[in-house]
Order: structure tokens, then sequence, then C-alpha cells
């Protein structure tokens, strides 16, 4: 019994009409495939009208998906057609055939389909290393703009809507984004977080029945204008966050009493005197080579030395031998814009050496504390005395002790979830004697004994 074989443009275009197979040619690493189109006629783009009337052909080659591991390109004939509309402003016009090319398209419709679900599986790079593997190499920003051209599915009026800020520049720049919280899909994004703009925005769609939002005043504002019909609450996530900003600030607040302070390692009576005079913290670099300059001159003074020798020796002024000489101590040199300085960070100092001494090492840290506290310049002055006066203090003996965002995570971790190790901690915590904070931790406690009640507004 003879068996008909199928033709080649019913094996390689099975499902594409119009299209007729010439020739196939086949070599080391390229199948390229010769075709032409079929139909009679063709309709216009621009008007619809259909035209039968050919002004022309060229060819076309769009790339196809690979066949045993080589590539395949097509080789297509196709044919301009004249619009048969007078009125119509396209004059001529491509045939495209559908299912296998598009307009200005490089890729058969099947390989552009088959590279668009690698993007929406993998994304860019790791779909870019799969079509690697599929012998059809493209760049991850290829995959990524093939995902942008798709059009935006069609979505309906979500019943439960979720709304949300997000940031196109952290700090600086914020947005709106809305979410079905059922499908948990993203729906929209607005281009700030005003709330005029979330008003409008709900006003178009009154299907709405609840509003999941942040508890921002302007979300609550837009939210009750665009959709009073809504139920508006809050979500888990922004209760449990607002909780623990809460927690943290109430554990700083009280971080005082955590721990105690260090005892202050005792000066000598001598070195105490000379630093309360002297306008220069101990060990400045100004204040140590003035010193060290006085006792010089002054040696060399009582040895015998004229000043106009000593002058010649250390390679000075004889006005600064002159200076040096009648100053009894070298606190006395210590004039002019050095004399009584006072600076903004003067009245914060005591402050930064407490927490020098409890431990917080970080200049950042200290200056965002005293912002808080009213200091009006930037962070190069804390640098500064950190790094020139803090640094050079003995640091407290013993263990570092643990920081406010760790004892606010003790206290909101389920006592059974607790590590011992963190439960000791936490209790060593707990026993000091701080009122405030034994209290707040009760009432913070989400799964206490006694069901305490926590406070989670901002």
């Amino acid at each position: 019994m003879n068996e008909v074989l199928p033709q080649p443009d019913e094996l390689l275009f099975s499902s594409v009409e119009g299209v007729l197979v010439e020739s196939v040619k086949v070599t080391d690493t390229v199948v390229q495939v010769e075709a032409r189109t079929t139909v009679g006629r063709a309709a216009c783009p621009e008007c619809g009208c259909w035209s039968g009337r050919i002004h022309g052909s060229y060819l076309r080659f769009p790339r196809d998906l690979p066949s045993a591991g080589k590539f395949v390109v097509v080789t297509l004939q196709v044919r301009r057609f004249v619009c048969a509309e007078d009125s119509c402003p396209r004059k001529t016009f491509a045939e495209q055939v559908p299912g296998l090319t598009r307009l200005f398209g490089r890729r058969t419709e099947r390989l552009r389909s088959t590279l668009v679900s690698v993007g929406l599986a993998l994304a860019g790079r790791a779909g870019a290393r799969m079509t690697d593997a599929f012998k059809v190499p493209v760049s991850r920003n290829t995959l990524l703009r093939l995902i942008a051209s798709l059009p935006d599915p069609a979505t309906a009026t979500p019943r439960v809507v979720g709304v949300d800020e997000y940031a196109q520049r952290k700090g600086r720049i914020y947005g709106t984004v809305l979410v079905d919280v059922e499908t948990r899909r993203p729906i929209d994004l607005l281009p700030d977080r005003e709330a005029d703009t979330l008003a409008a925005w709900l006003a178009e769609r009154p299907g709405i029945e609840i509003i999941c939002r942040d508890r921002a005043p302007f979300f609550a504002d837009g939210a009750t204008r665009g959709a009073p019909q809504a139920l508006q609450v809050a979500d888990r996530w922004h209760l449990w966050h607002n909780l623990g900003e809460a927690a943290e600030k109430c554990v700083y607040r009280q971080r005082g009493c955590l721990w105690p302070t260090p005892m202050q390692p005792e000066e000598p009576q001598e070195e105490a005197e000379s630093a309360a005079l002297s306008p220069w913290p101990a060990g400045h670099r100004f204040a140590e080579r003035t010193r060290a300059k006085h006792a010089t001159i002054h040696a060399l003074l009582a040895a015998g030395h004229s000043k106009r020798s000593v002058a010649r020796q250390l390679g000075m002024t004889l006005n600064t031998i002159l200076r040096f000489s009648r100053a009894a101590t070298p606190e006395e040199m210590f004039t002019g814009q050095w004399q009584g300085r006072v600076t903004r960070l003067d009245a914060y100092k005591p402050y930064l050496d407490q927490r020098w001494q409890e431990g917080c090492t970080n200049a950042w840290k200290l200056w965002e504390e005293i912002r808080e506290q009213g200091y009006p310049r930037g962070y190069g002055g804390v640098r500064d005395y950190v790094s020139r006066t803090l640094r050079g203090k003995p640091q407290p003996v013993g263990p570092r002790p643990p920081s406010a965002r760790a004892v606010t995570r003790w206290i909101l971790t389920h006592p059974d979830a607790l590590p011992e190790g963190d439960r000791r901690q936490l209790k060593s915590v707990l026993r000091l004697s701080c009122p405030p904070r034994a209290q707040g931790a009760r009432q913070l406690e989400p799964h206490g004994q006694g069901g305490g009640r926590a406070d989670c507004r901002k």
C-alpha cells in the first residue's frame, strides 16, 4: 500500500493558509526555506477595503523556530497591493500572512510566541540563557521588549482593592499602587500619592466594596471621597508594621534604663585641670604640637641659648620665639579664633558622650539622634567630633548591650518561637528597674497570658 507523503508546506506551515513552499535547502548550520504567498487579494489596513491589484513584490526573511538544532530562515515573497479606495490616504500596502508575519516583524509568529513564553516564565537574564539552549539566542532586553509589547489583559472592576505607596525614587518621588486583593494581582499604578488622584480613580469604578489601604491621611481622604460606599480596612501587614514601629520607639525612649551606665575612669587631677583650661580637646594635633614647641623652646632658653639662636636652630621667626618665651604655660598660646570657641554641637556633646559610653559608636546614628533633638547642622560636625575626640576615649568593659530593635523583636515574637538564648536575655532586660519599659512590654506582647491590647497607631 503506497503512503502519501505530506508536502513541505504542510509540514512547515500546517496552521498557515495561503503560503506555498517552493524549495528547502539544508546546510550544516542553516535550513533555508523559500516560500511565497498565494492569496488573490488582501485588505487595506487603513480603510479595510479589499484589493486584488498588485503593485509589486519583495522578499522578507523572518526567522523561525530551529529544526534539529539548525537555524531556520524563511525567504518569503510577499506582494504589495494598490488600495482600491480613492479616498484612502494609503495608496499601497503590503500583505501580511496571519499566523506567520506581522508588520515590521523579523520573526515568525510561532517563534515570537515561544520567546514571549520564555520571557514571561523566566524574565530577562535567565530567559536569555534559556534561549541559548533553544538555539535562538536573544538578549535579555529583547525578551523584555517582547513582554512590554503585549497588550494589557482585560481586568474587571475588583471587589476588594488594596492601596499602598511605592517609590519611584526613594525619599523623593512616590506613587500609588492598586492591587486586587482577591487575585493578588496589581491593577494600576498612579503617578503620585495625592488624595485627588486616588479619588478620581475610585470614582470611575463604582463596584468596589472594600478598600484595604495604608493608614496615611491622603489615602484615607481619597478613599472617602472617591468611594464613599466602600468599607475601609487596614491590612495585617500595616497593622503589624505600625505595631513594630511603636514598640521600637517605646524601647528606644527607655534605652537609658535598659543598661546601667558604665563607670567613667578617673583622670589625674593635673590632667583634668589642664584639659579644663585648654579650649582644645586632649589629644588634638594642634594642641600637642603647641605644647611640644613650648617645651622645646623653654628647655633651650634654660640651657643658656639666646632667643636668636633658638630661632635659628628651630627654623622659626624671632617674634614666634618671643611669644613662646613670654607664655608660662602652653595654654596661654591658645588664643585667637580657638579661644572660647562655641559651636552648635556643644549643647549636644554630653549626650554624645553618654551614648558613646553606652556602646553606640556609629557617627551617623548619633547624628540622627541629635537631629531629632533639634541639632540644625549636618553630619560632618558629628563625624569629626567622634573621630577626633570620642574614639580616643575608653570603651565600656563587658559585652555590648543589645539594640532597641533586638529587644523589640524579642517582645513581638511568640514565646514558643523565641530561642532560649533570646528568651533569657529578654527576661534579664525586663528585670531591670524600669517600670515604663516593663509596662510597655506587657501592653505590646501580642500573645501574652493576660491578653494585653497593643496600640498600633503611629
